[in-house]
């Protein structure tokens, strides 16, 4: 994440068909707040093939612009976004990356089958459409649903359509705005299994969701952000290997030890190399009455407060 252009420079050049070369490159992208749409500062993402990334934050820190941008929908103010080498938004890039929003909105008179043909039709022609959209209907899931209005789906089955459609054709990139939010545990797990299926195949994936038990199970890499900057980006493996300590005072300081932050039961704070023990020393330097403490592992929902700041725990 981050870095200079110059970097950037010589990996868009790469060609395309090298397999070492990243399918997507978001390179400095900015783009000032208008209307609905939040800003998003100076953020860049490399992704290779078959990896998947994960987009956390709090609401408005520029999760869905930057996806909106990837996928060519929103024009950055500055920065570039290349797939497989090819400018985003173009033709060529379209068939190369698929794109489900947020909040996707079908034609009212169109049956599912329907929207899934209308987009097929950019990727096969003749049989081999019906084909495409019959075996999208069975992986999605959705081929009991085939013949009701998209319009009026239920949010889960609305998740499963947009995925579907995202998918189409022979993409090399696939990018989802809360795609797995809003799902039964067996339509969340269904999801999963889809997304990790395409990723296998070559697939990269990049999701933004507030479905931190989805992000803990897909992705290999985890990317924070905070209005509209990557703040954190790091291996989910790494983020949940890191330990906490959670400290249980008889009455909370004015103002906390440096390194710790004030929860409603008294301290908390990543230990990092130190022990517990020495942390509570600390504490106990700062003459605090330390009535009992835990250590545990990290979850990426600390990672997001962390964002948000001290004033959202």
């Amino acid at each position: 994440m981050g870095g200079g252009g110059r970097r950037w420079h010589r990996a868009a050049v790469v060609a395309a068909g090298d397999v070492n070369a990243p399918v997507l490159l978001v390179s400095g992208v900015r783009r000032r707040r208008r209307g609905a749409a939040a800003a998003v500062a100076d953020a860049s993402l490399e992704l290779a093939a078959g990896e998947v990334a994960a987009l956390v934050g709090p609401p408005g820190s520029g999760k869905t612009t930057l996806l909106a941008i990837a996928a060519g929908r929103l024009a950055p103010d500055a920065g570039s976004v290349t797939v497989a080498g090819v400018a985003t938004g173009t033709l060529a890039a379209r068939a190369l990356l698929g794109y489900a929003p947020e909040a996707p909105v079908f034609p009212p008179t169109l049956s599912v089958r329907d929207v899934l043909a209308y987009f097929a039709r950019f990727h096969v022609v003749g049989v081999a459409r019906r084909g495409l959209v019959a075996a999208a209907l069975e992986r999605s899931g959705l081929a009991g649903a085939a013949e009701r209005r998209a319009a009026g789906l239920p949010l889960p089955l609305v998740r499963r359509l947009a995925l579907a459609q995202a998918v189409l054709g022979h993409r090399r990139v696939l990018l989802l705005d809360e795609t797995l939010s809003g799902m039964d545990a067996g339509g969340r797990r269904a999801m999963c299994e889809r997304v990790r299926e395409l990723a296998a195949s070559g697939v990269a994936v990049v999701l933004a969701s507030s479905d931190l038990a989805a992000v803990e199970q897909l992705a290999a890499r985890v990317l924070v952000m905070r209005d509209g900057r990557v703040v954190r980006e790091a291996p989910t493996a790494a983020l949940l290997r890191e330990r906490v300590l959670e400290i249980l005072l008889d009455a909370p300081p004015a103002a906390p030890p440096p390194g710790f932050r004030l929860t409603p039961y008294g301290l908390q704070t990543d230990l990092g190399p130190r022990s517990a023990e020495a942390a509570l020393a600390l504490c106990r330097e700062h003459r605090l009455a330390v009535r009992a403490s835990r250590v545990r592992l990290r979850t990426l929902e600390d990672a997001v407060l962390d964002a948000q700041g001290d004033g959202a725990r």
